[in-house]
């Protein structure tokens, strides 16, 4: 990454490695101060004990970060982190006693205020590699089904109540201020259908990542006015698994194009208020597209910029 993307360059992911290395599992077990996790039935949930999978998942861990102090060496500037959002956590780890952690209003609590410190810690340590400067993006992927109350219950015959959007803000807001003081640039991953551009704003972030294809035109209007006030927007247009055949850099930009011709933001703003990303995550990818895909995003933003 330190090599295709120079601009900013990102710490990746890989799930396939097994528990501890998934996007849950590796935010659980590293930046949860104070709570302990494990495995069970194929899920993570709160424990009173750690268990050997959470050792794992803190060798992984150590082992990416050792791996970025050796690749950024010499290098100056920006790269993203991603690490899962306290509503998608919530979402996907359990309690001690099985149902998801959103069915407990303290337990969400007391996991925003667990990551926050985490975070913030977490930042701290990417600091001190010298010249780096840390841009947090927290991956909440589950945050629209959580606004509506879509997120299923243990049984899978009904759903979790709806979080009010009050409460939503603020541990998200816990969350992106601790990313903040300690030196980050937070931002926020969804490539789900509605996300919540105003609230997610209102928290704290300084940009979204999202699905271009996911945008309905119904928040063409929010969309231009956070833009016109310096919001950031992280466009995903470029195929996030193999596509059938390579696409060309019009072909993946075209939507972007329209989409922001329909909302009737102009070029410049287009080339300096966004950056072209993947659809969401290349954890289904190749390494063959995943590299493609690296390259095509960098190709599209160079050909935004210079028209």
């Amino acid at each position: 990454m330190l090599g295709e993307l120079t601009d900013v360059p990102y710490l990746p992911e890989l799930p396939d490695r097994g528990p501890g290395a998934d996007l849950v599992g590796r935010t659980a077990a590293n930046l949860l101060p104070g709570l302990d996790v494990d495995v069970f039935a194929a899920r993570w949930r709160l424990t009173s004990k750690a268990g050997v999978d959470v050792r794992r998942a803190r060798s992984l861990w150590s082992t990416d970060l050792d791996a970025l102090e050796e690749a950024a060496d010499g290098y100056a500037g920006p790269v993203k982190v991603q690490v899962c959002g306290p509503w998608t956590l919530a979402a996907q780890l359990e309690l001690p006693r099985g149902g998801p952690v959103l069915t407990d209003h303290g337990a969400c609590r007391d996991v925003a205020e667990s990551l926050a410190a985490g975070v913030g810690e977490y930042v701290t340590q990417l600091r001190r590699l010298p010249g780096v400067s840390p841009l947090v993006q927290l991956d909440e992927p589950a945050l629209p089904a959580v606004l509506r109350g879509a997120v299923p219950t243990m049984s899978g015959f009904s759903t979790v109540a709806p979080v009010e959007p009050r409460p939503m803000q603020e541990a998200l807001s816990q969350v992106l201020r601790a990313a903040d003081a300690a030196g980050g640039w937070p931002l926020v991953h969804c490539c789900a259908a509605g996300v919540p551009l105003r609230l997610l704003r209102d928290a704290g972030a300084r940009a979204v990542a999202l699905d271009v294809s996911q945008v309905s035109a119904a928040a063409d209007d929010e969309v231009g006015e956070l833009v016109e006030a310096g919001f950031g927007l992280l466009l995903g247009c470029v195929p996030s698994t193999d596509p059938a055949t390579d696409p060309a850099v019009d072909y993946v930009l075209a939507p972007v194009r329209q989409w922001w011709s329909r909302i009737g933001l102009t070029r410049d703003q287009l080339a300096t208020r966004t950056m072209v990303t993947p659809t969401c995550g290349l954890a289904g990818a190749s390494p063959s597209w995943a590299r493609t895909a690296t390259a095509l995003s960098v190709r599209a933003a160079r050909t935004l910029a210079d028209r």
